[in-house]
């Protein structure tokens, strides 16, 4: 290993991740929710389905950033990238790069970044085990 001494900040490391993860997911989540019609005719989902998108990308940054339930946050936001994997590849046909970088590798990006996650329940600074 080149950098041992490093190692005493993994739990960091897993904060600041966790915080990352949170940004996008309740900064999206938050758009979902208060602009629910316009944003439902982008994504091509009903208003309600995207409600409930919304709310649980919103409840998920929120979870995974507090450490409350973050694995389980984790999860959540896993099932919502899969999703929007699905969508893009086989609705939308969009490629790995995409145009204009709107491929899913972004989204593939944050299902390891939230397996990291889950694996690790989020490291040690967490409110709930």
């Amino acid at each position: 290993m080149l950098f041992p001494q490093l190692l005493q900040f993994t739990d960091v490391g897993l904060l600041l991740l966790r915080l990352m993860v949170a940004v996008v997911f309740v900064s999206s989540g938050w758009n979902h929710l208060r602009d629910s019609e316009r944003r439902s005719k982008s994504i091509g989902l009903s208003r309600g389905l995207t409600l409930v998108l919304g709310a649980v990308e919103l409840l998920g940054g929120l979870g995974v950033a507090f450490g409350f339930l973050t694995q389980l946050a984790a999860l959540s936001l896993i099932m919502v990238m899969l999703g929007a994997i699905y969508k893009k590849m086989f609705v939308w046909h969009i490629g790995f790069w995409g145009h204009k970088g709107s491929g899913w590798h972004y989204d593939l990006m944050f299902v390891v970044m939230n397996l990291v996650i889950l694996f690790t329940d989020g490291g040690r600074f967490v409110l709930v085990k």
